[in-house]
């Protein structure tokens, strides 16, 4: 086995033991598993920087940070409603938004002891995609990871930071071969991909259409081989690992999907449910507490399918969707929250996208509003069933052999 350096010793002397490989990255040799980026705030500085203390790579979610900073919430207090009608009012709340992403990657930094690697997720959806790209990378994150589209111009974005490492998330090996050429032609190549299986994964979905999440081209099966087949075709194969992404809940999920050519796994939900999770209590209960049939998959407002627990606010508002959806008007502004989305359903009076303000329902759910929030979760069951288990026991039981699926742990365990 590799010397694991950046990796806790207890989880390294598990990871030699397991079996399993670890994760070569940026010049460093990791656990090989990435904790997701889950917005808004849910993976802030807390949790990124402590998966990353254990060794692997915590992920922090750019979108709204400023909630998680009651000296910017204030500053910023009433300016939405302004939207629109004054440009320095967004100009005000996007810089609040940039500063706490600044806070939120040092606290991470301090918080990760030099163990593991930090990374930032920019949805490629949103409106200040670019500067919170620049920004990360100016506050000198380990790795950038987009998706929610494709992010052909990343390359330009960070020619300034040859060092930091790009990561695209994708689902299907069409996806994965569009960006490399591109890429390619800007004299840059992926450090990782993530390949995502929108049918398994939580919050917003790599699929055209709900319709389209049954389709057995996302099947790791097909997706991985399929990537590694055409990154040895391009000469590339082992310069590009690949971390599989949605499902993911046991030891022999990362064994299995290894085995397949994956060098890595992405997990959300298991994480977003720890202790050290940013987010309200309320909220890490009705994950932990939500089984398959509690979960549905919708359409959202920023016109991607998404996955996410049947709340009351949700139930209500699927009642109504279809007469929202046929009465669309698009508005001069954003009269909800701030202009958050480069297009959204609701203010462009996209027909057939969701008709409600996302930084709304996500921000009532990171503040455990069980009757008003959105609580994005992937499919499956966690791997400590209902309980709220540490960041450190998560990782020492997905690197555990024989481990039943959704099984509690004995109190005082």
């Amino acid at each position: 086995m590799t010397d694991l350096p950046h990796v806790h010793p207890e989880l390294a002397g598990l990871l030699e033991r397991s079996g399993l490989q670890p994760l070569s990255l940026g010049g460093r040799h990791l656990l090989p598993i990435v904790q997701g980026g889950m917005g808004v705030g849910v993976s802030a500085h807390r949790l990124a920087g402590s998966v990353a203390a254990a060794g692997g790579v915590g992920t922090l979610s750019s979108v709204d940070l400023r909630r998680h900073h009651p000296d910017l919430m204030a500053r910023t207090q009433g300016l939405a409603s302004r939207i629109g009608q004054d440009e320095d009012t967004k100009a005000q709340i996007d810089e609040a938004n940039l500063e706490a992403l600044e806070r939120e990657i040092a606290a991470a930094r301090a918080l990760s002891q030099g163990r593991g690697l930090l990374a930032v997720n920019v949805m490629r959806a949103v409106s200040e995609y670019a500067p919170a790209i620049k920004r990360a990378l100016e506050c000198g994150i380990d790795a950038v990871v987009v998706g929610a589209g494709l992010p052909l111009d990343l390359p330009d974005l960070a020619q300034d930071h040859p060092n930091a490492l790009l990561v695209p998330i994708l689902s299907d090996a069409r996806g994965v071969q569009l960006v490399v050429r591109k890429w390619e032609r800007k004299k840059r190549l992926p450090d990782a991909i993530v390949i995502e299986h929108p049918r398994l994964a939580g919050g917003h979905l790599g699929a055209a259409k709900v319709a389209d999440l049954q389709d057995t081209r996302f099947d790791f099966e097909n997706v991985i081989p399929a990537v590694r087949a055409f990154l040895r075709d391009a000469g590339i194969e082992k310069e590009v690992p690949l971390i599989a992404a949605g499902g993911i809940r046991t030891f022999e999920d990362i064994q299995r999907l290894q085995d397949l050519g994956a060098s890595a796994v992405q997990l959300g939900t298991p994480f977003a449910v720890t202790e050290e999770s940013d987010a309200h209590p309320e909220f890490k209960r009705v994950l932990a507490e939500a089984r398959e049939e509690d979960l549905t998959t919708f359409t959202s407002v920023a016109g991607l399918p998404a996955r996410a627990v049947m709340t009351p606010w949700l139930k209500a508002y699927l009642r109504v969707e279809d007469r929202l959806q046929a009465v669309t008007q698009v508005r001069k502004r954003c009269t909800k929250a701030f202009d958050c989305l480069a297009q959204c359903g609701l203010r462009d009076g996209l027909a057939g996208w969701g008709q409600f303000c996302i930084d709304n329902q996500l921000a009532a759910a990171l503040r455990g509003d069980v009757n008003k929030g959105l609580f994005f979760r992937g499919a499956g069951a966690l791997p400590f069933g209902d309980q709220i288990r540490s960041v450190g026991e998560l990782m020492s039981r997905l690197l555990t052999r024989d481990m039943a699926l959704g099984s509690p742990v004995p109190q005082g365990a």
